[in-house]
């Protein structure tokens, strides 16, 4: 279609691991004797998934593996997923660093692309002079260049230095000059990974802003690669989950980080002892067991949820208070729960593995939200157990799953029922 500037079709690429060149003798003559004959390369047809936590059996993995998708003019698409997943090459695939290994890439329009900090830059000559080197880089003419030139530099907020060799500049002031650049192109595409997140808070501010305002106002489809999730959010319209080199799922920003977020499908029994805490570690109480008493896999907005957690103690321990909170994705808390709401006081006397239940009704708006639990007692903390699991809220209305909004963020400290077993 017209509209379409962006066309992606079974795009996979696949790496050679270990310690290599551009490949042994034996492999670059099968692989010739293959092509002369008009077949496919055979190491095509060997490789393994791109999972960087499973030890390997092959020499060759895929880091990306039949991906397609398309992208209309004037969208703005987030790419998110773990470390490894295959976003950078990703990136670099639709910016033509590399090759892929087969598939299509169809793209109508003129790209830029910022996937690190100060690429095109040489660190002995001014900020000034990587202006022209990286714009020329970059497709523009000098007279463009130069035309744009006090508006670059006041974007990136480096006047001051802007005639001294850039290998004295700052990573922040890197990034505030390579970006600046890349923003005021005349580009119909502007492709970022990750490039954000060595600036300060303002800048990252200012840019979003100037992306948001690029896309909206001037038609560039941008494609952002981040593991900010509040910045995917505030900038994107749709999204992308890569899961392993495979796209897991499109579609709707908010649906595909709440998909991201979520993971697998909620157990009903969690193993809270192999998770990491944070803080203070006490040696006299350890939370061990998270177990959900009504059906985690179907919470409806309004409903009530009941689970108990399990912990031991080794010594006596006065004035115990459990508690849990509710945050979001974007790592905002909204309720907090203690157990002295219905029990003013926990006193363990004897050690041994005790069992306190609770049920509340947290009244919030579909979504997807993340549990923390914690503990203390008279003498201060006990251990702090954050992400243990992730909770989604479906709305009444089964229809509007995917119409999800949002919710605001801001704690509240919500009345809940604790029992001591």
């Amino acid at each position: 279609m017209a509209d379409t500037i962006i066309k992606v079709e079974d795009l996979s690429k696949q790496y050679r691991l270990g310690e290599i060149g551009t490949g042994s003798l034996s492999h670059d003559l099968n692989r010739w004797w293959y092509k002369i004959r008009g077949k496919e390369d055979p190491y095509l047809k060997i490789g393994e998934t791109n999972d960087r936590t499973q030890k390997g059996n092959s020499d060759y993995v895929w880091a990306l593996r039949d991906i397609n998708f398309e992208i209309k003019r004037g969208e703005t698409w987030g790419v998110i997923g773990k470390n490894g997943a295959g976003k950078s090459t990703l990136l670099k695939l639709l910016s033509k660093i590399t090759a892929p290994s087969t598939g299509l890439i169809k793209i109508n329009g003129k790209m830029a692309s910022l996937l690190e900090v100060g690429t095109g830059f040489h660190g002995e000559l001014t900020g000034r002079e990587n202006i022209f080197l990286n714009g020329a880089i970059l497709g523009m003419k000098r007279k463009e260049i130069a035309s744009k030139l006090d508006e670059i530099i006041a974007f990136a907020g480096v006047e001051k230095y802007i005639d001294t060799p850039v290998k004295r500049y700052s990573s922040g002031m890197y990034v505030r000059l390579a970006f600046a650049v890349a923003a005021h192109l005349d580009t119909d595409i502007l492709i970022l990974d990750e490039v954000l997140a060595v600036g300060d808070a303002s800048f990252q501010r200012k840019c979003l802003g100037k992306m948001n305002d690029a896309a909206t106002n001037h038609g560039k489809t941008v494609l952002f690669v981040s593991h900010n999730l509040s910045q995917v959010q505030g900038l994107c319209k749709y999204g992308m989950l890569l899961e392993n080199g495979v796209l897991k799922t499109t579609g709707n920003i908010n649906k595909v980080v709440g998909e991201y977020v979520l993971g697998n499908q909620q157990s009903t029994h969690i193993d809270v002892s192999q998770i990491p805490r944070v803080g203070p570690k006490s040696t006299d109480f350890f939370i061990r067991k998270l177990t959900f008493l009504s059906d985690v896999s179907n919470i409806y907005e309004n409903e009530e949820i009941e689970f108990e957690i399990e912990f031991d103690c080794t010594a006596s321990i006065q004035e115990l208070v459990l508690g849990f909170s509710i945050k979001d994705t974007l790592d905002a808390a909204l309720i907090e729960c203690r157990s002295t709401s219905s029990i003013p006081t926990i006193n363990i006397q004897k050690p041994g593995t005790y069992t306190i239940t609770t049920k509340l009704n947290p009244k919030l708006a579909a979504g997807i939200y993340v549990l923390n639990i914690g503990a203390r007692c008279l003498n201060g903390p006990l251990e702090y157990v954050p992400s243990v699991t992730n909770l989604e809220i479906l709305p009444n209305n089964k229809e509007e799953i995917e119409e999800w909004n949002k919710p605001s963020a801001g704690i509240m400290l919500m009345p809940s029922i604790w029992t001591l077993k």
